[in-house]
């Protein structure tokens, strides 16, 4: 885990030592162990890692260069399968010196080139200086668990793991970029930006399962993984239960290979317990778990982890947090570049924090819920009698509306004339979610909706959680659920073994009740999150209103008597506008946080 950052100048410009010191300490809690920076200024270009060190403490610096000098690789992120393609290497008789998985994908680049990324069984971004080709690679993993960000001009481009490495390289010509406001078109109907969107123009997201080459004469763009490939097949339960759980077993235990201690979030929900009860399997010593708890039972989970921890003899320290955690959100926001909506990062926050008092890596239950349906909205939207009915272009539609936060009419209710005038002919519909829809049309419906929520919601929200709230406080957080064998595996299975009525997670949970038994395998599911709707009608109402009516990026765009009135019908009850009061007070708190 790591962060990494560079440039490539088609002129052959060199970036000065400064601005490359700059992004490096940009990203010093994403790596606070080591720094290292490979930097060709007659060529105008440099490639930059601040390392985490996790494997190979003594041999892993980055960057990695070949012997002849020609190739330069830094990552971020860890490759789980390098042992067996260190062993693939060494019987190749390829001379490996280290034992880190850095110079396993040098190696392999150096055979195969930039198609070695799929041999790759690992979370990461990666950016490749090949001088043969005279080309700087950058690749973002399958489903985006690490970011990778880049700015380019038409003629130089810069690159970093988060954006805050990239604005004082952006602004040193005396300005900072301007906001996007398409992005916050977007961004009201998802409550988070959706890649390759961010909240500056210019500044784009590396698309996951995507790489990118920089060469003299300009972009080239390839997917090298498409998860839509799949097809879905038939089983009968016991088969797919044996897939499944052999699949997350060893998902899981190659996420257990480091060389510093690691634990795992433990919520006693079913991701998370089947997660802790597989990593017991693997290991002679007790697991170390980790659980924030909260004295307010509606959002306390405490003691079902307690209960998964006794369960699996796991070494467990849980701590009951104040509930009141708003005055953590300007932090979160700052570590997350960009306004997101969400109030579970503030938890997860704590959580890490906790965590970090004790370990370098975590193993988290993450992206279970997208893959196999786990959430309420799943449930509430397919149990609508008239969507088995619907023609196939109004399922999309429908299933989207039913996620978005603002629809398109109150967003332009919302906006001033000149915004709405401006944004007029964009449809969020058809420029972020269609595409992706139409690309799982021969999926079932059920499937469909959860690819959607994979492409976007699980790389634009959920997997920036664990990522951002993990290295605020550097640690790893690792997924075994979004393996890439299980992700395939998910989509070639039908969506009624993900969702029977109201039965969520249907075959899952029945194939780990023997693993983590019947009570935690069927409890309610909570959601890991704080109550500030109930605080915006009460004792932070006027905090609320203050940082609202502050905000002159708001005043420039939104009507006041619209956002007036959301307040004023949340406080008196007559409607529920938590979610969009949140997503504002982000956008206003994420304003505050460009300067600082």
């Amino acid at each position: 885990m790591c962060g990494i950052f560079g440039y490539w100048d088609r002129k052959r410009r060199a970036l000065d030592d400064a601005a490359l010191g700059g992004m490096a300490s940009a990203l010093v809690h994403r790596g606070p162990d080591d720094e290292g920076i490979w930097s060709q200024p007659l060529r105008g270009v440099a490639i930059g890692n601040r390392r985490l060190s996790i494997i190979d403490l003594g041999g892993g610096h980055q960057p990695f260069v070949s012997d002849d000098g020609q190739v330069a690789v830094v990552q971020n992120g860890e490759i789980f399968n390098y042992l067996e393609l260190a062993a693939d290497l060494r019987r190749a008789g390829v001379d490996l010196r280290t034992a880190s998985d850095t110079e396993v994908i040098l190696r392999l680049y150096e055979r195969e080139g930039i198609a070695c990324l799929s041999k790759l069984n690992g979370m990461f971004a990666i950016a490749i200086d090949d001088r043969r080709e005279d080309a700087l690679y950058l690749a973002r993993d399958r489903v985006g668990v690490k970011p990778l960000y880049v700015a380019d001009d038409g003629t130089r481009a810069v690159f970093a793991s988060e954006i805050k490495a990239l604005l004082p390289v952006l602004r040193a010509g005396g300005s900072r970029p301007a906001v996007d406001l398409e992005a916050i078109h977007h961004y009201l109907t998802f409550n988070y930006i959706p890649a390759p969107w961010t909240v500056w123009q210019g500044v784009r997201h590396v698309m996951p399962g995507t790489w990118m080459k920089l060469s003299r004469s300009g972009v080239q763009t390839q997917r090298w993984w498409d998860l839509s490939q799949q097809r879905e097949q038939d089983h009968d339960f016991e088969d797919w239960a044996r897939e499944f759980m052999a699949i997350l077993d060893d998902a899981t235990r190659i996420r257990l290979r480091a060389d510093v201690p690691w634990g795992a979030f433990l919520s006693g929900g079913v991701d998370s317990s089947t997660i802790v009860g597989l990593m017991a399997r693997h290991v002679e010593r007790p697991v170390k778990t980790f659980c924030v708890g909260f004295d307010d039972p509606r959002f306390d989970e405490s003691t079902f982890a307690l209960e998964a921890a006794r369960r699996f003899g796991c070494e467990h320290t849980s701590e009951i947090a104040e509930l009141d955690m708003l005055d953590q959100w300007p932090r979160v926001i700052r570590h997350l570049d960009q306004p997101h909506g969400d109030a579970s990062f503030m938890p997860t926050l704590r959580v890490s924090e906790l965590a970090a008092r004790h370990v370098k890596v975590v193993l988290t239950g993450d992206g279970g819920d997208e893959l196999f349906a786990g959430y309420e909205k799943y449930e509430q939207y397919f149990a609508r009698p008239d969507v088995a009915g619907m023609a196939a272009v109004d399922f999309q539609r429908s299933y989207f509306e039913s996620i978005s936060l603002f629809d398109e009419a109150a967003k332009r209710a919302l906006y001033r004339p000149a915004l709405a005038a401006q944004l007029s002919g964009i449809d969020t519909f058809e420029v972020a979610a269609r595409p992706w829809l139409d690309e799982a049309a021969h999926f079932d419906r059920i499937n469909q909706a959860l690819y959607l929520d994979t492409q976007l919601l699980l790389s634009g929200n959920n997997l920036v959680k664990p990522d951002r709230m993990g290295m605020a406080v550097s640690i790893e957080a690792r997924t075994p659920f979004l393996d890439w064998r299980m992700i395939e595996f998910a989509f070639r299975s039908r969506g009624v073994t993900k969702l029977q009525g109201r039965d969520k997670k249907h075959w899952f949970k029945k194939a780990v009740v023997p693993l983590i038994g019947d009570e935690l395998a069927y409890r309610k599911k909570q959601m890991f999150t704080v109550p500030v709707g109930e605080w915006f009608r009460q004792r932070k109402y006027e905090w609320l209103r203050q940082t609202l009516e502050g905000s002159e990026l708001l005043r420039q765009l939104f009507e006041p008597e619209r956002i007036d009135g959301l307040l004023r019908r949340h406080r008196d009850g007559s409607a529920n506008h938590t979610r969009e009061l949140r997503a504002l007070a982000a956008l206003a708190l994420w304003e505050n946080s460009v300067d600082q």
